[in-house]
């Protein structure tokens, strides 16, 4: 396992692989890895010849008041997980080895990243297209796997691949839960035991809306009453939006014909927690780690 810190050095180890015929695949994190990231790094040693993984706390994704300087970091820890999933590459540079005196250019995926998560966080999707067109290009992918635990970023993703030629095969992962439900994210860590508990909430709402739509609900606002009410019964939670969308434009819906996405983004204490389900397909089912 290498690790690279570099954006030149990283270039030439890929161009190197590709000259060789050596198929790349891709893992980009921020790091504080958990069993979410292991099932990415599991699926992708499968998919090519040379695995990377990337760890880069990407500073312009988040707000002015978001968490950035506070962001969980444990490169040490990381390190371990990555070398017992046979990691041939760790890309870990320094923000400003990606963002140099001067930097100017940005990309704008313009009407998917405005509902759900664009709404309270406008410059969010700004920062990650920017940062994954950045990766995509010091790496030189043939895949690059995200999770679905944010499907909104996985279809902004999608959009900027197709929409800017990019040779890049962008594959989603199922959600990975803990054995209670929560999904796994790197933010878990900031609660308490309390405010733990508490995030549950965001589990039990989605297995409510589910449920709903498995008993012939169609009416979205049906779903989404009920799916409220469960949040709004736990005391510590704020919610910052629930909604059922249409899968591919995230546009809301009155009525589900086929298959949507329900998501909800809910704020437990200090940490803003995302989780979701697609409605009418069997075949997306998220699982327990």
């Amino acid at each position: 396992m290498k690790l690279i810190t570099s954006i030149n050095e990283m270039q030439q180890f890929s161009t190197d692989a590709k000259r060789r015929g050596k198929s790349i695949v891709f893992v980009p994190t921020m790091g504080h890895l958990h069993g979410g990231h292991a099932s990415l790094l599991k699926k992708g040693r499968g998919l090519g010849d040379m695995l990377v993984m990337s760890i880069f706390v990407n500073p312009i994704q988040f707000g002015p008041k978001e968490d950035y300087a506070s962001y969980p970091r444990d490169l040490k820890g990381d390190m371990a997980l990555v070398e017992a999933h046979k990691v041939d590459v760790v890309f870990n540079p320094t923000a400003e080895e990606m963002y140099p005196e001067g930097f100017q250019t940005y990309i704008d995926i313009e009407r998917l990243s405005k509902p759900l998560c664009g709404i309270s966080r406008p410059w969010h999707f700004r920062g990650v297209a920017t940062v994954v067109a950045k990766l995509f290009n010091i790496v030189k992918p043939d895949t690059a796997l995200f999770g679905e635990k944010d499907l909104q970023q996985l279809q902004v993703i999608k959009r900027m691949v197709h929409d800017l030629n990019m040779e890049v095969n962008v594959i989603g992962a199922p959600i990975v839960r803990e054995i209670d439900g929560l999904a796994m994210s790197s933010r878990n860590v900031y609660l308490n035991k309390e405010q733990r508990k508490a995030a549950l909430c965001l589990y039990n709402a989605v297995v409510k809306g589910k449920d709903m739509f498995h008993n012939g609900i169609k009416d979205t606002r049906v779903i989404l009453k009920e799916v409220r009410n469960i949040v709004e019964s736990e005391p510590l939670a704020v919610i910052d939006y629930i909604q059922i969308c249409n899968i591919n434009t995230l546009e809301g819906l009155e009525k589900i014909t086929e298959k949507a996405l329900l998501a909800l983004a809910v704020t437990i204490g200090k940490t803003r927690l995302i989780d979701n389900t697609v409605l009418g397909n069997e075949q997306r089912e998220q699982y327990i780690f």
